[in-house]
């Protein structure tokens, strides 16, 4: 049986994921040229486990082992009464694409969304990452915000 014919599991993360998840996160944060220090890390980690929290994860599972993950979470908004959902990161093991597992996540997310009577989903990534903005294009229009950020 051919990797592309293994069916892609998504469901939400659990306490078995947690070396695989940081595997995968750090990879993540590779890409983006970015850091995120341990204890960030672990916090984050706890959060995803925690069932009151709004801090959710799935994960990509294909013949057994996790290939990707999407971290999201709920937040209030003023332009609603319902929540939005803000999917903040999405990865999936360059070794294991292909296989439709990004837009699975991405639909995993939905659904969540969906069940929690979210307003929106929305999500963005780097100019640069071509291969994922040729995904995203073809599951919704491109926003015309501009993303402004701060360090503080």
């Amino acid at each position: 049986m051919s990797e592309n014919t293994i069916e892609t599991i998504i469901r939400p993360a659990d306490v078995d994921d947690e070396n695989s998840w940081r595997f995968l996160f750090a990879a993540y944060n590779a890409f983006y040229r970015a850091s995120v220090a341990e204890p960030v890390v672990a916090s984050t980690w706890k959060r995803i486990l925690d069932p009151q929290s709004d801090v959710k994860a799935l994960v990509a599972e294909r013949g057994g082992e996790v290939i990707g993950f999407a971290n999201y979470l709920f937040h209030a908004s003023t332009w609603s009464d319902r929540p939005n959902c803000y999917l903040e990161d999405l990865f999936v093991d360059p070794a294991a694409r292909g296989g439709g597992a990004a837009r699975k996540l991405i639909e995993g997310v939905e659904d969540a969304a969906r069940a929690r009577n979210a307003f929106r989903i929305y999500w963005h990534t780097q100019e640069y990452n071509a291969p994922a903005r040729s995904l995203y294009d073809t599951i919704t229009p491109r926003s015309s915000f501009i993303v402004y950020r701060k360090p503080l």
